[in-house]
């Protein structure tokens, strides 16, 4: 390799925590935080190799809302280094981070606290550029842990898909789906030392509820890697299309929602890696090359029959209180069919069919020495990664980075289903959690096959 294709690579971190009265994110109603639990980053990564640049901003947030990220843009308009081409934002998913999407409850979102995450993540991505140093070498690999994932949508005696039906529930009968255990695993190395980790974990960052901010699992398993590696070392949890993945073992009576839940399982994955750190091998030599693509993605179709549906609804449940004065509800809640939650995703399908936010999806690729990290907006199904990392970018060490941004200001993130998972019941396939088309899943793989050039 020649002097002129020298990697360089730099990376720095900054603080989100909110200062400010924020709602937590995640859940259906209103949670404003009432105390700091553990604080929240955002980590940028650049790259760059002769006259080409690409970077990665993780954030320990819900998403990378678009609204976030265009304020962003905004504030390093000056670094014309980067572009949405080359640029991936993604995001750990905490279920326990400040409210940076648009309005979902007809509340408004912290506008100082939005303002503030910008700044910050802008920060970061500055510093990133400044701390550009040679690397020494790229090292790949990847690990497994089964513990902690399970699919949590399952088919129940009556012939429906139910998400969260809850532990112990006798009508469960099998789970819908499946889960990706391979942990793929991205390192830098700088003065002879590994000094950057990416890990790749496809679960969902929601384990503890309440009003604490927390960076969740994801922010236990970085502290205790970082503590047990040399000062200045960064670990990077990139969260994988776990858009039907969590936690919660239904055949377990242990409590899955607290905080030592989030230590128990931060605490596992961080064993699980650091056992697999000296099995990395050296990266492949293959030049930087960022790839993007930006299909058109219609909004959500709503039938007739369920537009009809919706307003019946609303009207047998006018008498029910409004889902932000409520306390703590999600997806379990709608499993038990609690009126006010019946009613509030009924109000959400009529929106969608009155209002549809249709988009171009923003996917960048980043390509360098065999490593493959691939951008994908808000909550693909399990199944979506594992296509892409063993069919469709199997030639790669592939990380498939989920909770990107939707490419439309008024889509704060959202689910994307597999086409099959529609018509079967469920929480991901409705229009309250799913903006997208029902043929978004289709479109994003064609989309990701071109940028592989398999057809």
């Amino acid at each position: 390799i020649t002097m002129s294709e020298q990697l360089y690579c730099g990376w720095a971190r900054t603080d989100i925590t909110p200062t400010v009265p924020v709602s937590l994110a995640g859940y259906f109603n209103i949670r404003i935080w009432d105390k700091v639990l553990d604080r929240l980053e955002a980590r940028a990564i650049v790259f760059k190799q002769g006259g080409k640049i690409a970077a990665i901003v993780n954030t320990d947030l819900i998403s990378s809302a678009q609204l976030l990220i265009d304020r962003v843009w905004k504030r390093i308009a000056d670094l014309k280094e980067f572009s949405k081409e080359n640029l991936i934002f993604c995001s750990t998913h905490t279920h326990t981070g400040p409210e940076i999407r648009v309005n979902q409850n007809y509340q408004p979102c912290s506008e100082e606290c939005g303002e503030h995450i910008a700044e910050a993540v802008s920060q970061a991505l500055r510093k990133a550029l400044a701390d550009l140093q040679p690397v020494d070498g790229m090292v790949q690999g990847e690990t497994y842990d089964n513990r902690f994932i399970f699919n949590r949508r399952y088919w129940m005696k009556s012939g429906e898909v139910v998400t969260n039906p809850g532990k112990f529930n006798p009508e469960i009968v099998r789970p819908e789906g499946t889960v990706d255990p391979e942990i793929p695993l991205v390192g830098i190395k700088r003065n002879g030392k590994l000094a950057l980790l990416f890990a790749n974990m496809v679960n969902h960052s929601d384990t503890i509820g309440g009003n604490g901010v927390s960076a969740d699992w994801p922010g236990f398993t970085r502290r205790i890697i970082e503590s047990q590696m040399p000062e200045d070392f960064m670990f990077v949890p990139i969260i994988g299309t776990a858009g039907n993945i969590n936690h919660f073992d239904v055949k377990s009576d242990l409590n899955q929602t607290c905080y030592a839940e989030a230590e128990r399982i931060g605490s596992g994955m961080a064993a699980t890696i650091l056992n697999a750190l000296d099995t990395l091998k050296p990266c492949c030599e293959m030049p930087l090359e960022t790839r993007f693509a930006e299909p058109y993605c219609p909004a959500h179709e709503i039938s007739d029959a369920e537009y009809q549906e919706a307003l019946d609804t609303v009207e047998k449940f006018k008498d029910e209180p409004n889902i932000h004065d409520a306390s703590c509800l999600n997806s379990e809640d709608l499993a038990k069919k609690l009126p006010r939650v019946l009613k509030y995703f009924a109000q959400q399908t009529i929106i969608t069919r009155d209002e549809p936010k249709n988009t171009n999806i923003p996917l960048p690729v980043i390509l360098l020495n065999g490593v493959a990290i691939v951008g994908v907006p808000g909550e693909p199904f399990v199944e979506i990664g594992l296509e892409i990392r063993k069919r469709i970018f199997n030639d790669y060490r592939t990380i498939v980075a989920a909770h990107g941004p939707s490419g439309n200001p008024l889509i704060g993130g959202g689910y994307i289903p597999n086409t099959w998972n529609y018509g079967r019941g469920g929480y991901e396939t409705q229009a309250r959690s799913n903006p997208y088309s029902c043929q978004a899943s289709t479109l994003l793989l064609d989309a990701m096959r071109k940028l592989a050039g398999r057809n």
